[in-house]
């Protein structure tokens, strides 16, 4: 059976080209910390790689710190800061992705969101006036929220923050690759990549650092990454992520596109179901992303059907052991929990075709027949 891939938001697949680069990579011997031949060698291919993933999100390559993926980015980022010690030195947004969330220290500021999926920047700037004796020294915000593909104002909250004196992390993991990032325009003042959201290889990010913020290691090693994070370079998975940036950056211009057969899906469905609810709709999000609930069609039954037919999807959250869990998102922005059990989440990428929208209503088609959410229910 030919899998229909729609879940481009929990990973993309690999490109050829990234393939390529890492088989390379993979032939070639040589530590990038020797100062011999080959090791100089795999020394270039990490600063060509710095330098793609630099040019993708319009930084300086000197400002490109290479982790193990955007959880060790996002990890780095919350825990790095040494003037950071207590937890009401923190704000992070409801709608964070996990690897926020659990990096974040516990009993830190939730910065609310409103039904729309966006942070509440009235509320957020409340929250930084309360904090007279300006406690809070680090936010963090995504730029696009992984579920509803809701684009998140950074530029604005970067203001806000650093009117106040604090620094602002950005995960840009969901953003990268489908939206521009220009992270001077944003003001964020550390930005979290992932390589395999990009069509890279899985367990490679990176954490972009400006203005010279000093972070101290979490992960001490021999130096490596000017000493920010130790361990060898994963030279491979660091060559594909520099090859898979600029494809990426490439492929911006795809987008439109792309944003036309999200459309064409979600057209699709309100004319099979005109009950059924999208999140996200109202304001500007990712041109991939289609997040919706049709009542009485719960997740965990809309998965197995999909999967049985040959299509991947993903439900609202998935926690790691691979059940379907309520989305917190959903729940920040107010959904009621028993259309939140009912969400799904369908994301395209650089593979998607119209025909695979096609093969989606038709199967989406049957699950959303009265006959079959009577049965469900």
């Amino acid at each position: 059976m030919t899998v229909v891939y729609l879940d481009y938001n929990a990973t993309a697949p690999v490109r050829p080209e990234v393939l390529d680069a890492m088989h390379d990579a993979l032939q070639a011997v040589g530590n990038a910390s020797s100062v011999h031949g080959p090791g100089r060698a795999a020394r270039a291919r990490l600063d060509n790689a710095r330098d793609a993933v630099a040019r993708l999100v319009n930084a300086a390559p000197r400002e490109v710190y290479f982790t193990s993926g955007g959880t060790e980015a996002n990890y780095l980022a919350l825990r790095g800061l040494p003037a950071i010690t207590r937890p009401g030195q923190v704000a992070v947004s409801a709608i964070e992705h996990d690897a926020v969330l659990h990096a974040a220290p516990e009993g830190c500021h939730r910065i609310p969101v409103g039904q729309d999926g966006i942070v509440d920047l009235s509320a957020f700037e409340q929250m930084l006036g309360r904090d007279r004796n300006r406690e809070i020294g680090l936010v963090s915000v995504m730029l696009a929220n992984n579920e509803t593909g809701a684009v998140q104002p950074v530029a604005e909250i970067a203001r806000l923050a650093h009117a106040h004196g604090a620094c602002l992390h950005c995960d840009g993991v969901q953003a990268a690759g489908k939206i521009a990032i220009d992270i001077a325009a944003l003001g964020a003042d550390m930005l979290s990549l992932s390589a395999h959201k990009l069509g890279g290889p899985q367990g490679v990010g990176a954490l972009v650092i400006r203005n010279e913020l000093a972070l101290r290691a979490v992960q001490r090693g021999g130096g490596q990454e000017r000493g920010l994070r130790g361990g060898t370079e994963n030279v491979p998975g660091i060559a594909g992520f520099g090859v898979a940036a600029d494809a990426a950056g490439r492929g911006l211009v795809q987008m439109a596109a792309l944003a036309e057969l999200r459309d064409r899906l979600e057209t699709g469905i309100a004319a099979l179901a005109p009950e059924t609810v999208f999140f996200g709709q109202g304001v500007e999000r990712l041109p991939n992303t289609a997040n919706f609930a049709l009542a009485g069609a719960r997740s965990e039954m809309q998965l197995m059907r999909l999967d049985l037919s040959g299509i991947a999807v993903s439900a609202g959250s998935a926690c790691a052991s691979g059940k379907v869990a309520r989305s917190h998102v959903l729940t920040a922005m107010g959904v009621a929990p028993a259309l939140a059990d009912c969400a799904l989440r369908v994301s395209l990428g650089w593979q998607s075709v119209p025909a695979d929208i096609e093969t989606f209503l038709s199967a989406w088609a049957e699950i959303a027949a009265p006959e079959t959410l009577k049965k469900a229910g």
